[in-house]
Parts: C-alpha cells; sequence; structure tokens
C-alpha cells in the first residue's frame, strides 16, 4: 500500500534543515527498502528546500506516521506541518498502472 507523506519546514529553519540533513539522508539509506519516492520541495531557484514528499511503501497509517516521526528531520522539530495520506499509484515512470491491481 502506498501513502504519501508531504512536510512543511517551519519559517527560518533553513540552518536547522542543514545542520540535519546528513543524519536525514542516512536515514533514508536505512530505510529505502520503504521508499517508492522521496525528496524535497525546493523554491523556484532550486537551492532553498521547504520540506519534503515522501512516498512509502508500507501497509498502515500507523506505519507511514512511525515511519516520519523517527525521522531525524521529524526529532530535531524542523516541520511545522506532516501530512500522512493513502496514494494510489495511477501513472508512474510515464505508464498507466491502474490496471496492475
Amino acid at each position: 500500500m502506498a501513502w504519501m507523506i508531504e512536510t512543511f519546514d517551519k519559517p527560518g529553519s533553513v540552518d536547522l534543515r542543514l545542520k540535519l540533513r546528513s543524519q536525514h539522508l542516512a536515514y533514508l539509506d536505512a530505510h529505502q527498502h520503504l521508499l517508492m519516492a522521496c525528496g524535497a520541495k525546493l523554491d523556484d531557484t532550486g537551492q532553498v528546500a521547504s520540506g519534503g514528499l515522501y512516498i512509502l511503501d508500507v501497509d498502515t497509517r500507523e506505519e507511514a506516521q512511525k515511519f516520519i516521526e523517527d525521522d531525524p528531520f521529524y526529532k530535531g522539530d524542523l516541520f511545522a506541518d506532516v501530512t500522512v495520506t493513502l496514494w494510489r499509484k495511477a501513472y508512474f515512470n510515464g505508464r498507466n498502472t491502474l490496471d496492475e491491481g
């Protein structure tokens, strides 16, 4: 089952994001088997992140919530808001996946 997690950084938290980034990336590496996709949301210059988007392959909302709560960004109090939503994969890698079951 796919879950989408969208995070929104607290205003003025660029330095905190940079401080926690290496721990965050190590966490993602350790859990890459759960990640269908993941990445930062960037400003129009592509230089400043303000949150992220994760697509996880886990069975329950509780697993998705635990995943984000264990992330060093979350533990480091970077986020102003986090949403967890069940996600239906319809198109992936340029291909219609709705008939795949």
